[in-house]
């Protein structure tokens, strides 16, 4: 049986070590985590190209959306009220045609940090662009709390995950067909699943920093691959 193939939206960076040239990238524990789960990465350059994107995920059987800069107040209608760090608004409508297409083919998705915003935000959503409480949320390990009936509570065979965050937002209005099943806490949403779609999931902190050493973290990638497996 092939290796079914995850679709992984890239980022442009300017250089990068060992290299002369500017390049497209993912982070490698996410790839590493899809790898030990037995799927196959696949970095999608960014592109403005709504055909060119669609045909590429058409190709795959999963989508796997990264954490990363801020995402543009624009994209939800609001203005910038706090200060944000790495907008690019080419990457967000890059990723929105990305992930509105796998909303609409029903393709298995898992959103992290930046990524479980930007699930909520393209299907009408909005955020908090600075949690008053950040410091809770930088550089930290903690428990969230998971609904038993969720799917990252059967993926990670848990309620109560100990997590590594690092952001500074957080869902603020949730989007009308997404169901909040992981909250912190001091009631952030740490995650949430497409309310009708097959399997489509968004986490807030970061399951790939800890994925190699922790199980449960690494069932949220094993959970991705076997529901892009079984399409």
């Amino acid at each position: 049986m092939s290796k079914p193939l995850i679709a992984i939206p890239g980022r442009r960076s300017p250089e990068a070590s060992g290299l002369r040239t500017a390049v497209v990238a993912g982070g490698r524990f996410y790839m590493d985590a899809i790898q030990r789960a037995g799927g196959l990465p696949v970095v999608i350059p960014p592109y403005d190209d709504v055909e060119a994107i669609t045909a590429t995920i058409d190709r795959c059987d999963g989508l796997l959306l990264l954490g990363g800069g801020d995402i543009s107040p624009t994209s939800y209608g609001e203005t910038e009220k706090a200060q944000l760090t790495g907008v690019d608004e080419y990457i967000d409508a890059f990723e929105l045609i990305a992930i509105r297409y796998a909303i609409r083919k029903d393709i298995p998705v898992l959103a992290v940090c930046r990524g479980h915003q930007m699930l909520n935000v393209a299907l009408g959503g909005t955020l908090i662009q600075h949690l008053s409480q950040y410091h809770d949320h930088l550089k930290v390990m903690h428990e969230v709390n998971v609904d038993p009936e969720a799917h990252i509570a059967r993926a990670m065979g848990t309620t109560q995950p100990l997590v590594h965050s690092v952001h500074h937002q957080a869902i603020d209005v949730l989007a009308h067909d997404l169901l909040v099943v992981a909250t912190s806490a001091d009631g952030v949403i740490e995650a949430v699943q497409h309310k009708t779609a097959s399997w489509i999931v968004g986490v807030q902190w970061h399951p790939e920093d800890t994925a190699h050493e922790d199980p449960s973290q690494q069932g949220l990638f094993d959970a991705l691959v076997s529901q892009s497996q079984a399409r």
